[in-house]
């Protein structure tokens, strides 16, 4: 990993009280049949005095809610999630195997077991050596003394990790069947290097070495495969443009030569595990300054360097794309996604760090909110199939480790007494993985958050095999924040505390079916009489808004294009986050032409969402016009047309 940024690392309970998981379980089963339909709700607050508390369920009633209120669609689907969790390194498996076993079964448990811990879903394994190693030295599967090769892989051995990472790898499968694990090297042996050396330097560049190299990969997933661990996912480069590596297994692996790996892997794969499936890129969503900076002289940093592999001849030997949170946003996911849809996006590494002389309280915080916001909803909401931290275990001082990272932090936290702490990288992943089960898939949820932190209200949607819904939701601000949740014509609302991360699981049931469908507004335009940002009114996003600039007053206007004549019966204004800022009036008219303007509604709201009935509508321009009078502006994150 590459520790261009300091992210916020982790505090909070501990494992000897076993969480609550098991009554966390039993209470999941929801109200009595023929009851009105209830959430279970999870909530983890910054000042640990909730760690995925199990608090009184919501029931959801028939109506409307004048609060910012989070609107699912289960109609409209994105990506099909296939999990969540960290990696079983050298240096995690090297503290939680020598434990004492019942101990160590207990560990195990709270990371693996969907019922009793937090179900664990998703592992990225390294291929040999990385940082987080307790080795003295770094190593791969097939390592020769200086100046040596091994073409045919004569010396090609897993044996390293027979000992302890094996066996517990075996273990979290049996805990979780439904566990996918990825493997990612940090470095091809060295003798396959152009520096003879794991640190540093590039794959040599003749057919023979790649070749070899194409070999290795096949011959540890066959490898691990015969271990009982198969490999689902595999990348051919941790980090390929991390070219400085500080002290620890990395390669400067530009994207010819990951085409020419991939190339030469994809054949070999497909006959040797034919449900393995390569990854590209594995690194940052943003190439790092530093990263530009140490290109070698005279060449191209090549910063669209995901774009340039699928762009390829490997691209059909490619699911799609892993990334790295150092640097960038989750924004790049779906700019990605946009330009290769058949693609997939996996998030496949991010670690919580402590900062220097930040106290235990301050690191939980930071950790929580910022993945919280960022990894557990940003990458999820940017199409990631996977949202996967680094160790899950470390010491308190961040070892042991080999090079590399000195400010990391784990899932759990050995003490120096012995016991496991459960740090904020638990509870955040645990939000998921407790809840939203491989297969799930994405549903539209309206969001008022951003990455960049605005305060307000961010949330995911997942609906899950068995047809139940979970909603993770993270209340940006410090201070409490109340919102509604609304699907199919029933809602409840709720307050969360400043900071905090909640779940919310609630069962298939026919009173929360929505048989609306939300139409695509990709090719709309909007205009504005006053007021900023037009565009933000059809963008799809509530957290963007556009707004008057100035108070209310009869008169005020917003137009749509729709682009093409288009067939609606309901329209939504949303002024999102920002309470108060609703129309206290409104006009709605409908055009074919723009030119001629019919009527098809008028109201006086009382809250954030207005949902307005308009018949059956076909046009292809929408004009509402703000009838009434205010003090506060005018504003609207989002409007969207149902039929």
């Amino acid at each position: 990993m590459t520790r261009n940024r300091a992210l916020a690392g982790a505090a909070a309970g501990c494992l000897a009280a076993a969480l609550t998981m098991p009554a966390m379980a039993a209470a999941a089963a929801g109200p009595q049949p023929g009851g009105p339909p209830q959430a279970q709700v999870w909530v983890t607050t910054p000042d640990r005095a909730e760690l995925l508390h199990q608090r009184a369920p919501v029931t959801f009633t028939p109506g409307t809610s004048d609060l910012p209120t989070i609107e699912v669609d289960p109609g409209t689907t994105y990506q099909a999630m296939d999990g969540f969790g960290g990696s079983i390194t050298d240096s995690s498996a090297s503290l939680i195997a020598p434990m004492p076993a019942a101990q160590r079964d207990q560990v195990m448990r709270s990371l693996f077991d969907p019922q009793a811990g937090i179900g664990v879903s998703f592992l990225r394994q390294p291929v040999g050596s990385s940082d987080f190693t307790a080795a003295a030295t770094h190593w791969t599967y097939d390592d020769v003394a200086p100046g040596q090769t091994d073409m045919p892989l004569a010396h090609f051995s897993i044996a390293h990790d027979q000992a302890q990472i094996l066996p517990l790898l075996r273990q979290a499968k049996a805990l979780n069947p439904s566990l996918t694990v990825m493997a990612t090297p940090w470095s091809p042996p060295a003798w396959m290097k152009t520096t003879d050396s794991l640190i540093g330097g590039r794959l040599k560049d003749d057919p023979a070495t790649v070749d070899a190299y194409a070999r290795y990969l096949v011959r540890f997933v066959q490898a691990y495969a015969a271990a009982g661990v198969p490999i689902d996912y595999l990348s051919v480069q941790n980090e390929p443009q991390n070219r400085t590596p500080s002290g620890y297994p990395g390669t400067d692996m530009p994207p010819a030569t990951e085409v020419a790996v991939i190339n030469a892997l994809g054949p070999k794969l497909r006959e040797a595990s034919p449900h393995t499936r390569i990854l590209a890129f594995d690194h940052n969503w943003s190439e790092h300054p530093n990263d530009i900076a140490n290109t070698p002289p005279g060449e191209d940093p090549e910063t669209d360097y995901p774009y340039e592999v699928l762009a390829s001849s490997a691209a059909k030997w490619v699911a799609g794309t892993a990334y790295h949170c150092y640097y960038g946003d989750p924004s790049a996911q779906t700019v990605l996604h946009d330009q290769y849809p058949s693609k997939g996006i996996w998030f496949t590494e991010c670690s919580g760090s402590h900062g220097a002389g930040d106290t235990p309280d301050q690191t939980f915080r930071g950790t929580l909110t910022w993945h919280a916001r960022t990894l557990e909803i940003g990458t999820t909401r940017n199409w990631a199939k996977s949202v996967v931290n680094w160790n899950v275990m470390l010491r308190e001082d961040s070892g042991p480790h080999l090079g590399g990272c000195d400010t990391c932090d784990g899932l759990l936290t050995l003490l120096p007494d012995g016991t496991v702490r459960e740090d904020a990288q638990y509870f955040t992943i645990g939000h998921l993985a407790k809840f939203v089960k491989p297969g799930a898939v994405r549903i539209a949820s309206t969001s008022f958050g951003t990455t960049g932190w605005n305060g307000q209200i961010m949330d995911v949607a997942f609906r899950n095999p068995d047809g139940s819904t979970a909603l993770v939701v993270h209340n940006e601000n410090d201070d409490p924040r109340s919102f509604a949740v609304a699907v199919g014509g029933q809602r409840f609302e709720y307050e969360l505390p400043g900071g905090a991360l909640a779940t919310f699981v609630w069962p298939a049931s026919s009173r929360l079916r929505d048989d609306r469908t939300l139409l695509d507004l990709s090719g709309a335009t909007a205009t504005a009489s006053t007021g900023t940002d037009p565009a933000a009114i059809v963008d799809g996003d509530a957290s963007t808004r556009w707004t008057s600039d100035a108070a209310q007053t009869p008169g005020q206007q917003i137009q749509v294009d729709l682009g093409r004549a288009t067939h609606f019966d309901q329209v939504a204004l949303d002024a999102g986050g920002n309470v108060g800022d609703y129309a206290r009036g409104y006009r709605v008219e409908v055009s074919k032409d723009g030119t001629a303007w019919s009527t098809v509604a008028t109201g006086t709201p009382t809250g954030q969402l207005t949902t307005i009935d308009v018949g059956q509508v076909t046009a292809r321009y929408l004009r509402v016009t703000q009838t009434g009078t205010a003090g506060s502006w005018w504003s609207v994150a989002d409007l969207r047309l149902y039929r």
